[in-house]
């Protein structure tokens, strides 16, 4: 037996290194939210939920799936307006909202201000333009948190993938937002 070989320190060493790659903080998954062509990639098993919210002046429904790992938060909302060609103004709307609510930075190019760029996941069919917001602000406990989120439409479905952390972590961000893509044919 390799134990009996190598010092203890050394064995128990590999054993936990061999435990940690069982068990990896980022257990990176193929999800598509029900009702959608859309798929992307959450780090954990996400949680379902759905309610009720107002947008574009009407009450919608609000499908969620997300989770946490890693000390960061993913989440895709999807909401069905109904109608495309509301989508641009709607998807506006949710996204200042969602920077009023982090009490994020104005939208600019200087420190602490919220960076907005195209966006374009692929597969996605012409429409409202779809975005990449970059913005940093305040969880409700005060404490400090950093966001990034897409917005985009197909159709009459609106959606919107975050990513919430202390921290934003550039690589695990890139794997999340590059994994979005809607099914051909769907």
């Amino acid at each position: 037996m390799l134990m009996s070989y190598l010092p203890r320190p050394v064995w128990l060493a590999g054993a936990l290194l061999a435990l940690a790659a069982c068990n990896p903080t980022f257990n990176w998954r193929e999800v598509r939210p029900d009702n959608t062509a859309l798929s992307l990639l959450l780090p954990c098993k996400p949680d379902k939920a759905e309610k009720t919210v107002p947008l574009g002046g009407q009450p919608v429904p609000l499908r969620m799936l997300g989770c946490d790992a890693g000390d960061a938060t993913f989440a895709v909302a999807v909401a069905d307006i109904g109608d495309a060609t509301r989508a641009e103004a709607v998807l506006a709307q949710w996204q200042a909202l969602t920077l009023a609510n982090m009490k994020a930075g104005p939208v600019g190019t200087g420190a602490g201000a919220t960076q907005v760029a195209s966006f374009r996941p692929p597969g996605m069919a012409t429409g409202a333009p779809a975005r990449l917001v970059k913005s940093s602000g305040q969880r409700a406990d005060g404490r400090t948190v950093a966001g990034q989120a897409a917005y985009f439409s197909r159709g009459s479905q609106l959606f919107q993938v975050v990513l919430y952390a202390g921290v934003i972590n550039a690589e695990v961000a890139e794997t999340y937002f590059s994994s979005l893509k809607f099914e051909p044919g769907s």
